[in-house]
């Protein structure tokens, strides 16, 4: 009898991956350039690269470790770009380069198998930063 606690032990749930908030990271940054064209539609051929860019950059990584996405939601994200487009732009700007720093950090940090992945997404944001220039 004094067995049967084995069977019914509660394991800590595994850690999650540490590519998880990059996962998160792309999807508000896709949440952030849907919300600016939504505010502002002028801005849709400039940005709407760039937005799908994050959705395919959060697919690849959500695929790598082995979760899958959301549905894109059609509500503006916490923290949505306002004002006139210079100022869209510049907010854009500001969290791609957070963004990228980010995913540099992550590349330095990652196994191989994953670097190649987060070396070209922190190289994908370098290039949308150089975009909303």
């Amino acid at each position: 009898m004094a067995g049967c606690g084995l069977l019914d032990r509660d394991d800590p749930p595994p850690p999650p991956d540490p590519l998880t908030p990059l996962v998160d990271g792309a999807l508000a940054l896709e949440g952030r350039y849907r919300a600016a064209i939504g505010a502002d539609p002028a801005l849709a051929d400039r940005l709407t690269p760039i937005a799908d860019a994050h959705r395919a950059h959060a697919t690849e990584l959500a695929a790598a470790i082995g979760v899958a996405l959301p549905s894109p939601s059609p509500s503006a994200p916490a923290g949505a770009p306002t004002g006139n487009a210079a100022t869209v732009l510049a907010e854009l700007r500001t969290a791609e380069e957070r963004g990228r720093a980010e995913a540099a950090t992550f590349c330095a940090q990652a196994p191989a198998d994953r670097a190649a992945l987060v070396g070209s997404i922190a190289a994908a944001r370098a290039t949308h930063v150089e975009v909303l220039r």
